[in-house]
């Protein structure tokens, strides 16, 4: 059986995977992607910590319900960022962030 810390050690290299992307990268749809698995990673960790802190026998559901939240947030993130990576490339006809150095068109 699984224990919180293993489920930890999964939420933190997930965490460090998408953070690295987020600094090593430069496609700005890989950007997005890693950020968007370090909220997964997040959400992994109060999951897990919900599951393995039980009230009166049953897990605490407030780290579960925490979650929808931020899973409802990344949704609205999914829309928004998409439309501007779309509205950045019509514009400067490329995804890379180094040729991205300045809010001017």
């Amino acid at each position: 059986m699984a224990t919180l810390n293993d489920y930890l050690l999964v939420s933190g290299l997930l965490f460090a995977i998408g953070l690295a992307g987020v600094v090593l990268r430069r496609n700005i749809i890989v950007v997005f992607m890693c950020l968007e698995l370090m909220l997964s990673a997040a959400n992994l960790s109060l999951v897990a910590f919900s599951r393995f802190h039980p009230v009166n026998g049953l897990p605490d559901y407030n780290g579960q319900m925490l979650v929808f939240f931020v899973i409802t947030v990344a949704a609205a993130e999914v829309a928004v960022g998409l439309a501007i990576i779309v509205a950045l490339y019509r514009a400067r006809q490329t995804i890379h962030t180094d040729e991205l150095t300045s809010l001017q068109g």
